[in-house]
Formats: C-alpha cells, sequence, structure tokens
C-alpha cells in the first residue's frame, strides 16, 4: 500500500518525547526516519519499564524508525552526515536555540547542502525571546502561560495534569502540521524553510476560553472560574459510593434536563444559574449515595452526556476502541516477543496495514 509520506526522508536530531513522537507520527504515515543519535544511544534507552531487554518507552516512540551513531562533536563525524544531509527531505531537531549552529548544522548550514529542506526546530520557549535559553518541562511550559492556573486543583492539594500537553500538544502536533504545511510550500516554492515550534506557544491556545474571557470583559479567570474548570455544576466530576467517579459533561440544555431527571434533582435546583454551588452540592450528594454499576446503566439509557471515569486498563479492552483497531499495531523486540503499538494520529486510510509488525532501531554506527 503506498503512503502519503512514501519517497519522504526525515532525519530525526530529537531525544525524549516530543520530536520523536512526532517523527514516528511522520514514520507511521510511510515517511523513511533515520534516528541520528550519540555514542551509546540516547538517554530514553535506558529507561523503564523494560520489554524484552530493552526500554518499552525507547521502544513505542521510535517503532519502525532506522539509528545512526554520530558524535556531533566529532568533526569528522559530522562530515559523514553530509550525503543524508543532501538528501533528506525534513531534518528535526529539539537542541536549544544556538546549539546546531554551534555544530555546523543550523538551519542556514544545512540549507546552502540541501535549498529545500524543511527544517524543523522543537524548544520550550523557541528560538528567540527573553526565555529562549530557559530549561524547562512541560509543567513549566503550562505554568508559565497561565494555562494551569485555570484549574491546579486545591491549593493544599495541587493536583499534577494526567497528560503531557505541552509535549505532545505543543511540541508533537504543531510539529508534526507545520512539517506537513513546509512540504506544501516546499512542493509550491521549491524553496527550503525554517520551522520554529515553541511547546510554550500553544498552550495559550489550549487556554483559548480564558484567552476570551479576558479579552472580552477585561478581567481574566482564576482558578475553577471557568465553566469549563470547575464553575459549572454541568461539567464536573462526581464521585460515587464505591469510590469511583462520574464524568458529567451534560453543557447543552437537552442533556442537562436529561441528567436531572435521570438523577431525580429537585426542580427548584436545575436552574444551576440561581445557585450554581448548591446544585453541584446536591448533585455530588445524589451521586455518592449510589455505586458506579448503578449510575452506568442509568447515564447509558439517558444518552446525558455522563459517563462513568474508566481507568486505563478498562479503557484498553473497551470494545469500542479494540474495535477501531487503536491497539493492532504491534512492536516487535529481538526475541520475536510483541508489545502494542502506540496510537498515533493518522487516519486508518494512511497508516500502514496493523498486521505489519515493525522494530524499534538498535544501536548501529553505519
Amino acid at each position: 500500500m503506498s503512503q502519503p509520506l512514501s519517497g519522504v526522508l526525515v532525519l530525526d536530531f530529537t531525544t525524549l518525547l516530543p520530536g520523536p513522537l512526532a517523527t514516528l507520527t511522520l514514520a507511521e504515515a510511510g515517511a523513511e526516519v533515520i534516528k541520528v543519535e550519540r555514542p551509546g544511544g540516547e538517554e530514553l534507552r535506558q529507561g523503564p519499564p523494560r520489554f524484552d531487554g530493552m526500554s518499552a518507552t525507547y521502544a513505542a516512540l521510535n517503532r519502525g524508525k532506522q539509528c545512526l551513531i554520530r558524535d556531533l562533536k566529532d568533526p569528522a563525524d559530522r562530515k559523514t552526515l553530509e550525503p543524508l544531509l543532501r538528501r533528506a527531505d525534513v531534518l528535526v531537531e529539539q537542541f536549544r536555540p544556538g546549539v546546531m549552529d554551534r555544530l555546523g548544522l543550523g538551519f542556514e548550514d544545512v540549507r546552502k547542502l540541501n535549498p529545500k529542506i524543511v527544517y524543523c526546530s522543537i524548544t520550550g520557549y523557541g528560538q528567540a525571546g527573553p526565555r529562549a535559553q530557559e530549561a524547562g518541562h512541560d509543567i513549566n511550559y503550562i505554568s508559565a502561560t497561565g494555562l494551569l492556573a485555570l484549574q491546579p486543583g486545591p491549593a493544599d492539594q495541587p493536583v499534577l495534569p494526567p497528560a503531557l500537553i505541552a509535549d505532545i500538544g505543543g511540541g508533537t502536533m504543531p510539529a508534526v502540521i507545520n512539517i506537513l504545511l513546509g512540504l506544501r510550500q516546499r512542493d509550491v516554492t521549491g524553496e527550503a524553510c525554517h520551522i520554529d515550534i515553541a511547546m510554550a506557544d500553544t498552550m495559550f491556545t489550549f487556554a483559548w476560553l480564558g484567552l476570551v474571557t479576558g479579552g472580552a470583559t477585561g478581567r481574566y479567570p482564576g482558578a475553577g472560574e471557568l465553566r469549563l474548570t470547575g464553575a459549572s455544576p454541568r461539567y464536573q466530576l462526581y464521585p460515587t459510593r464505591d469510590g469511583k467517579l462520574v464524568a458529567c459533561g451534560a453543557l447543552e440544555q437537552k442533556f442537562w434536563l436529561g441528567f436531572c431527571a435521570t438523577i431525580g434533582l429537585p426542580p427548584a435546583l436545575v436552574k444551576d444559574h440561581v445557585d450554581p454551588a448548591a446544585t453541584k452540592a446536591a448533585i455530588a450528594r445524589i451521586i455518592a449515595d449510589e455505586t458506579a454499576e448503578f449510575w452506568r446503566p442509568k447515564f447509558a439509557a439517558a444518552d446525558c452526556c455522563a459517563t462513568i471515569v474508566a481507568s486505563l486498563e478498562e479503557a484498553v479492552r473497551d470494545p469500542h476502541f479494540v474495535s477501531r483497531g487503536l491497539f493492532a499495531h504491534a512492536i516487535s523486540g529481538p526475541s520475536g516477543a510483541t508489545i502494542p503499538a502506540l496510537p498515533v494520529p493518522v487516519a486508518v486510510t494512511f497508516r500502514d496495514h496493523e498486521t505489519t509488525v515493525k522494530s524499534p532501531p538498535l544501536l548501529a554506527t553505519s
């Protein structure tokens, strides 16, 4: 089967999560990805958990790629990369601004070898600006942009978000989108481009409702003040008697009325604009009187945007997600043992067949 990115060569100079997941997505759409790693391999190769003698996290993020070991500080090693640099369609790097320039592998250096290269740089705060050289990780980017402040949980018991929003939503996804745009632009103009992806930048996109609210009213919302971050009883997590949670998303009036009827909320409290806190408290008491299994069929029958929060183990066994083939692709270890491959946001139409088993790259020097 011919895939959309068949024939596209990607040189991957990235490590850890944002860049490797971006190039994995390109690989799953048919691109040839060559991962350039330091002598001994990237740090993630040693990380837990282990699978068939290797790091499962490294294997998951680098399925189907090739590996090339080079010491980028060694001029002789860098010289050997020139044939690939001349042939590549895409280069992705994740160093701090200026590092690739000092190595002689910056955009201008590579463009001299390859006038059509799509060169993507992923950093925390971008290639320029007062914070460009500042170290950070996901939690720093979502905190610096105000996103985390919209709902950090109680001040005495703050909650870490369950997803790496900046790494994936601010790094991986924008990188993939803009690399594809860069390839399209190159098709039209025949010219190279340098894509500057700052993980922090897209956190403002995630804070869209807070930004709109602040712009429209002149007052930016605080913790839990937005309808979707805790202010509304229609969009809440309610504990059940057995310690599970009901996720209520009954925003629209028809869903809200269906939810209220299902739980038997007193009519006066259905008008939640009158006293949202009182409505929320009443719902919490009602939900807490019964178990999750009591509520599950009732909410399913009402079709009112209320679900029982599933554990990750339950979710991967859900017949719906299984039927969609999300976990049908596989990673093969050295012995032939397999584990499910990561789901990636590539449509079934464009991804390779689910029977194709791929391995992560072993350490190689040529």
